[in-house]
Parts: C-alpha cells; sequence; structure tokens
C-alpha cells in the first residue's frame, strides 16, 4: 500500500522535479517507509514519476519504487497488493523470468511485461499502477476491479498529471479549480458520493473501476488518454451446480479470499462489528491460523447502550478465544464537529456523517497497536442484499412481474422474522422512491445547482441483481472504499476487503435473489455457508445495527449553536450560488423543531453544511466566483 504520482509534460526537467517533489510530499501520509522517483524522456514526452512507500511485503529497500526491471524496458510505480503474487509467481519463472526480490510489485512488472495488458485478467488484488513501457513508448494507467485504490488525473491541454490522491495534484499543478457541481448537486440533494467520474474538483477526474488508461508518448501529451474497460461486474450466473453445492463453493471461495489476504511482513487484524460480515472474516482468520494463531481484533465501542455491539463482539471474542482491542469512541459531539475539518481533508470531499470519523479514529488507534493491515466486511451488503432496500427490490420486482403471492410470501417470512421490516426509515425509503418526494422538504439549491439532474437509483425498469450491479460499480461501493481508503492511508494503514474478491462476486452478484433474500433472513446463503464457523447468535442475528451514533440528536440540541453561528456567518457556497442561505436556515429550523414530522432528515441539513466545511478546508485550492 502506496502513493503514486506523476506527470506528463513538454516542460522542462528541472521544474517537473519540483513540481512531482510537492506532489510526494503531499501524500507522504500514504507511504511512511521510503519514498522514489524518476525523471526523464521518453518519445516526445518529459515524464516524472514519483512514489511513497508502506513496506507490506519484502521490507527491505529491494522493494523501493519506481521499480525497473534489469533490462532497463519496464517501470513501474505501484500502490495495492496482488494477493496472488505467490501463484504468478511461479508461472513467471516458467516464462523465463527472474525475480530479485521477495515483493508482489516485482511480479506485477514481470506479469505485465510477460504478458502486456492481458495480465490484467489475472490478477488477484487491488490496485492503482502506473507501468511505463519504454519498448512500446506507452505509459499505462490501470485501477483494480472495484476502485479499492483510487487514482485521478487532470489534463490542462498541455500536461497530464495523476495522483493516488486530489492533493498530489492540487500541490503539483499550482492552480485552482472551479467546484464541480454535479457531484455537489447529488451530494446535497442524494447524498450521493463519487457517481460520476469527476471529483469535487471540476476537471480532476477518477479513472474508473475496472478502467485502464493508455497514453501514446510518441504523441505530445496534449491528447486525451485511451481509456479501456478490462472488466466488467458479470452479469450471467454461470454457476451450473445444486443449491448445496453452491453454499459449499461460497464457503471455499470465501475462506480463500480471507486466506490469500493474510499474506503480509506485518501485523494482520480484522475490524470486528458483531454483525455477520465481519464476524465471519474473523472466523475465517481462526480457521486459517489455527487456535494458536495470532488473531488480532479491533473494535469500536461506546457507553451509550442505545448504539453499542459490545455484546455480539464479546460472543465472538470467547467463540474464537481471542481478545479485542475496544477503541472507546465517547467524545463530546463539539469534540466529533471539531474533528470533522480533519476528516473532510483526508477524505478531500465532503463526508456524510459522523461514522466517517469514526473510521478514521479507528485508524489512529490501529497505528498506536502497531497493526498494520486490517481485514474488513465492505461490500458484503451490495452483495448480499443486506440493506433494507433490496427487499423493498425484491417486492416491487416481484409484482411488476406479476407474482404477487411470492411477493406476499416474501413480506410475511420478514414479518414473522421480525427482521428488515421493523428497521424501516421513511426518510431512508423516500430516497428510492424515483425522485416523487424529492425536494418535498424546503429546497435549498441556489441557481447553481438547480440545473444538476437527478440520479435514478431507485429500482426503475432493473431486475434486484441489476440493481446490485448499481450499487457495485456506482451508487455504493465507490463512495465506502473510497472513505476506507482515505481514513487508513492517513494514519499509514492498509484495508483489505475479502467480500469484493472477484471470484466471490462472481459467484454471488448475478445468483438469483432467492439465494439471498429468504425466509426472513438478508444474506442466506452466505448465512448458510458460515454456520459451522459462526456461534449461532451471530450467524443467524437479527437486529445488526453497524456503527451509529446519536448524531441527529447532536446536530438538534449539543451542536444547535454551533450550526447556528456557521449558518448566520459568511458561507463560501452561499457566496458561490449553490446553497440558498434563507431556505438552509428555514429547514435547519424545521429539523430542530421536527416540524412535519419525518420531512427533514439528519442528511437534508449535515450535507450542505459538510459542503461548505469542505469549500473551506480547500478554499485555497477553489475558484468559487
Amino acid at each position: 500500500m502506496c502513493g503514486i504520482a506523476g506527470i506528463v509534460s513538454t516542460a522542462p526537467r528541472e521544474d517537473l522535479a519540483v513540481r512531482l517533489a510537492a506532489m510526494i510530499a503531499a501524500q507522504r501520509h500514504r507511504g511512511p517507509d521510503g519514498e522514489g522517483q524518476w525523471v526523464g524522456r521518453v518519445g516526445n514526452c518529459m515524464l516524472a514519476l514519483g512514489h511513497v512507500r508502506l513496506a507490506i511485503l519484502d521490507l527491505s529497500d529491494a522493494g523501493k519504487q519506481p521499480m525497473l526491471l534489469a533490462d532497463g524496458n519496464s517501470l513501474i510505480i505501484f500502490n495495492g497488493e496482488i494477493y496472488n503474487y505467490r501463484e504468478l509467481r511461479g508461472e513467471l519463472e516458467g516464462h523465463g523470468a527472474r525475480f530479485r526480490t521477495q515483493t508482489d510489485t516485482e511480479v506485477l512488472l514481470w506479469a505485465l511485461r510477460v504478458w502486456g495488458d492481458a495480465a490484467l485478467a489475472r490478477l488477484n488484488g487491488m490496485w492503482a499502477f502506473a507501468w511505463l513501457d519504454f519498448s512500446t513508448r506507452r505509459l499505462v494507467l490501470s485501477r483494480d476491479r472495484f476502485g479499492i485504490k483510487p487514482l485521478h488525473y487532470f489534463h490542462d491541454g498541455r500536461s497530464v498529471w495523476f495522483a493516488s490522491e486530489v492533493k498530489g495534484i492540487l500541490a503539483g499543478a499550482r492552480r485552482r479549480f472551479a467546484l464541480n457541481h454535479e457531484a455537489a448537486g447529488s451530494f446535497v440533494t442524494q447524498s450521493l458520493l463519487d457517481v460520476q467520474p469527476q471529483t469535487f474538483f471540476e476537471g480532476i477526474r477518477t479513472l474508473a473501476p475496472g478502467h485502464s488508461a493508455s497514453f501514446d508518448l510518441n504523441e505530445p501529451p496534449a491528447r486525451e488518454p485511451t481509456v479501456t474497460a478490462y472488466w466488467h461486474a458479470p452479469r450471467a450466473d454461470n454457476f451450473a451446480g445444486t443449491e448445496q453445492q453452491r453454499i459449499g463453493a461460497v464457503r471455499e471461495t470465501f475462506l480463500d479470499a480471507v486466506r490469500l489476504r493474510l499474506r503480509s511482513d506485518v501485523p494482520v487484524g480484522v475490524l470486528l462489528s458483531g454483525g455477520v460480515d465481519s464476524s465471519a472474516i474473523a472466523a475465517a482468520m481462526r480457521e486459517l491460523l489455527g487456535p494458536q494463531g495470532n488473531l488480532r481484533l479491533l473494535a469500536a465501542t461506546s457507553d451509550n447502550l442505545r448504539y453499542g455491539e459490545r455484546p455480539f463482539m464479546e460472543i465472538m471474542a470467547r467463540h474464537l478465544r481471542s481478545p479485542i482491542s475496544f477503541v472507546k469512541l465517547d467524545r463530546s459531539p463539539q469534540e466529533w464537529w471539531n474533528l470533522l475539518g480533519d476528516v473532510i481533508h483526508a477524505n478531500e470531499q465532503p463526508v456524510g456523517n459522523f461514522s466517517t470519523a469514526a473510521h478514521f479514529l479507528l485508524m489512529q488507534e490501529a497505528r498506536q497497536l502497531g497493526i498494520t493491515v486490517i481485514l474488513s466486511g465492505q461490500g458484503a451488503d451490495e452483495l448480499l442484499c443486506g440493506y433494507s432496500k433490496f427487499l423493498g427490490f425484491r417486492v416491487q420486482e416481484l409484482l411488476r412481474r406479476r407474482r404477487p403471492l411470492k411477493a406476499a410470501g416474501l413480506v410475511a417470512g420478514f414479518l414473522r422474522n421480525r427482521t428488515v421490516i421493523n428497521q424501516f426509515d421513511l426518510r431512508e425509503a423516500q430516497r428510492y422512491m424515483g425522485g416523487l418526494l424529492r425536494f418535498r422538504a424546503i429546497d435549498v439549491r441556489g441557481p447553481r445547482l438547480r440545473d444538476g439532474g437527478w440520479l435514478d437509483i431507485d429500482l426503475g425498469g432493473r431486475t434486484l441483481v441489476e440493481r446490485q450491479r448499481e450499487d457495485l460499480e456506482r451508487f455504493s461501493v465507490p463512495a465506502l472504499v473510497h472513505y476506507e481508503d482515505r481514513c487508513s492511508m492517513a494514519w499509514g494503514r492498509e484495508i483489505r476487503l475479502p467480500f469484493l474478491d472477484y471470484r466471490l462476486v462472481n459467484l454471488i452478484l448475478p445468483a438469483d435473489p432467492d439465494v439471498k433474500l429468504r425466509a426472513g433472513w438478508t444474506k442466506w446463503v452466505f448465512r448458510k455457508a458460515m454456520e459451522p464457523f459462526l456461534p449461532p447468535a451471530i450467524a443467524w442475528r437479527k437486529d445488526k445495527q453497524y456503527f451509529l451514533n446519536p448524531q441527529g440528536e447532536w446536530l438538534r440540541k449539543e451542536l444547535e449553536p454551533t450550526v447556528s453561528r456557521l449558518l448566520k456567518s459568511e458561507m463560501l457556497i452561499v457566496d458561490a450560488g449553490l446553497i440558498k442561505r434563507e431556505a438552509l436556515i428555514r429547514r435547519y429550523d424545521a429539523y430542530c423543531r421536527r416540524r412535519g414530522r419525518g420531512a427533514v432528515s439528519f442528511n437534508d441539513v449535515f450535507n450542505p453544511i459538510a459542503l461548505e466545511l469542505w469549500a473551506r478546508r480547500f478554499e485555497d485550492s477553489l475558484a468559487l466566483g
């Protein structure tokens, strides 16, 4: 896990070296274990490539980047992990590769040298890299299938700047950027982040997950790169076995996904929440490490019993015979508020709640505990229909197919089981009603946001599986992996996500919804698969709450003086025509007084505030006029 930065330009070598150094410095938190750079001419372009290293495999200086093959024909800067590097190494040695290090970086470099772009299909991992092929005078940028590792770029017509974080581009380009109104509008009105290729900075784009961008260095960098998709989420269910065989296949594939993600030369732990997803990861780790293996459990806890998951975590700790490092997150509302600025700076965009700040603190604690690599359960809900909205989508789908009896039976199962339906939230449900209730709350959008499009995040004409795919590619997973990467890398920690192993996605995502939503349970096939490794109270838990905090109460009560002062002060987003101040004040007043019960949600108020906090934090890099 690292940070990368690069420039493709016709500028003088000296200027590029200075700017590259600034880009590296802006991302140094991503790589506390070393850095390096390479500057030179290839074809008609000058290139500057930089790297900061978080050492995970082969901790020696042999793993330093940029890494160049001995014959001088290939060079790479790489952020991420190739989990199946050992298997690929053996195969590449059969093709004549000779290795000088024990790193996955060198395996990736040889794979690209031997197989070219076709190497990407063989990789099981997370990555963002820049590969320079001197023989073809081509620079290739690539990002993993699910965008777990970030990669942004900016093309100003003369030069191309790319980096793991937007902060790197801001440091190198040395210019102000307009605010991206499309990104701001999607966030303020629909609480959506990372749904378009643009960032919140107009002109700075994100390379899409599962895509590569190629630059022909024989041409001047005025040309846009050639962007191609090398992978798409599966559309057809190709599993031909019985239901019991599918359950077995899910179990074996998940265990292997965890096994690969335990490969590390530094300590590995797991984020434990008390739900089936993270508990299954911990149980798989215990199975793979053996009864005497060092299992590091990290968990957030609170003295507020309404939001605590500690009893379920302790069930797992006893089951696994392993202690838990509890991180107490009992801070005053004002302390949480004060933390938002740092969290927003780390994320480079607004955040939608205080839970992101909690993750930021967990990663800080992981560093203090010496846990460098952490496994997390992100992606499971999207893959296995864990969110309550998927039940609603499935009922809609069945009714559209004129199968009312099956729809009624499905709902009845959840009513009998007292799962999902008892956690129904009207305001959350309204997000998925096709915009029917959009702007029912007081409309706070200024003239600059009124022309923004409304994204259809309801079921629409899609099947449930197609809607799951949308969450995987656009509406959910990109935002989740964004904040997990930024919050972890702010403290030099690496997050690994077993549920986003592409083999598991291929097996589960296109499967019939009946194996995901059944008999009053979400994630049915996975619960059945992992049942042998989990206590029944965890495998068949009904009331998973995720990490919650009383943020709604804070905003209405303890933080009311702070918020009111902010709304009455000079606001950048008001001056820029993005938000109407008086309308936002009225919306906040309605929220605090609960007028029109349920009409104003936490995010209706918090999102515009978070946008303002983001604009203030990045004001020096923004052109808001």
